[in-house]
């Protein structure tokens, strides 16, 4: 095959883009450019796809022979990505910006590309497995559970999964990854793993949204609508929160509190106890499915609502384009904005962003 090996500069995309070569395939690396911010540098371990990751990806297409481009992809990255997150945290719900990058970016603008360029496939370094069942490619766990990814793969559909190739899905372990990477001389080896939202490098994610929306005071209130603090924009708030809420109210309890909601139209963030977090309910009507379509009804699955989140047993029901889920233990602190990835045992069924969530402990609790 004709593969398009996307090559970040970390150690896993260049044993994957390795592992490609050494099955026969003919390789090409391309690294995506997604920042004009053309003196940005990663700070310690953090963020991704600066210049730095560019001359590592460079240096690993080398050290394999194979060809190496960097393509510009920074426009559709702040359009599909940047400026998705940006309008979800207005809009008050929780973003997640690596699922966005995969959908928008990873799988539909790399991946449109390398068709058009004639390749068969893009060869990533994420831990996911790739099965031909009976109706089609499938998408499956990893065998590293420590290490799957396919959560944030959830959102790839059939056209998709059938010009993708992960080599990674089988590896044992990431120490296994960084051996193999040492024994075939890749300087990335011992590469720290990148962390944390890539264009926020500094991580400070409340103050990257302070400086693109600005700030605007509201009130803190509890379950009743008592006041009980103030902030200066809801924005910077998401559902579990605990530090920084700056209360000037104390609980009847004394216990800490927590936010359970964000209301962006009235500026207001709600808190409560912990308690309160436990969500019994969630829905959604934006969804893909990985594979075969899923048909209406009611279906028993596995629910993920985060990246390293245990999967939930749950009952799910599609009705109408709209998937509800109900857990049989409730989530924990779920925000609308969240991507919940639905499984049937180590295959993802599919995904759906959230936009409903209800609380299993009511009001007067």
């Amino acid at each position: 095959m004709r593969i398009l090996a996307a090559m970040s500069g970390g150690v896993d995309s260049a044993v994957a883009a390795a592992r490609a070569v050494e099955a026969g395939h003919e390789v090409v690396g391309v690294h995506l450019a997604l920042s004009r911010a053309g003196g940005t540098l990663r700070t310690g371990s953090r963020g991704c796809c600066t210049i730095e990751d560019a001359m590592d990806a460079r240096r690993a297409a080398d050290r394999l022979g194979i060809p190496f481009y960097v393509w510009d992809f920074s426009e559709r990255f702040r359009d599909d990505v940047i400026d998705d997150f940006i309008a979800e945290y207005q809009a008050g719900r929780t973003p997640n910006p690596c699922m966005r990058c995969n959908e928008k970016i990873k799988f539909a603008a790399l991946l449109e590309r390398a068709i058009e360029l004639g390749f068969d496939a893009v060869c990533t370094g994420h831990y996911a497995t790739l099965v031909d069942g009976p109706d089609g490619r499938e998408l499956h766990r990893a065998s590293d559970a420590a290490k799957d990814q396919s959560y944030v793969l959830g959102v790839l559909n059939a056209e998709q999964l059938a010009h993708t190739y992960f080599p990674l899905g089988s590896t044992p372990s990431k120490a296994v990854v960084r051996a193999e990477a040492a024994e075939r001389g890749l300087t990335v080896a011992q590469k720290p793993d990148s962390h944390d939202i890539c264009f926020i490098p500094d991580g400070d994610t409340r103050g990257w949204l302070a400086e693109k929306v600005g700030t605007a005071h509201g009130d803190v209130v509890d379950r009743t609508g008592a006041v009980v603090g103030s902030h200066e924009g809801a924005h910077a708030f998401t559902v579990g929160q605990r530090r920084g809420l700056s209360l000037g109210v104390p609980a009847p309890d004394g216990k800490p509190r927590f936010v359970l909601e964000v209301r962006p139209v009235s500026n207001t963030v709600v808190v409560g106890p912990k308690e309160a977090l436990a969500t019994a309910e969630i829905a959604g009507e934006r969804h893909s499915w990985a594979g075969r379509p899923q048909a209406e009804g009611d279906f028993g699955c596995h629910v993920q609502i985060r990246a390293h989140a245990e999967p939930v047993p749950a009952r799910a029901t599609l009705a109408q384009g709209r998937i509800t889920v109900v857990p049989d233990v409730p989530f924990d602190g779920v925000a609308p904005g969240q991507t919940a990835v639905l499984y049937d045992g180590t295959r993802v069924i599919g995904q759906f962003t959230i936009d409903r969530t209800v609380s299993a402990v009511p009001v007067s609790a």
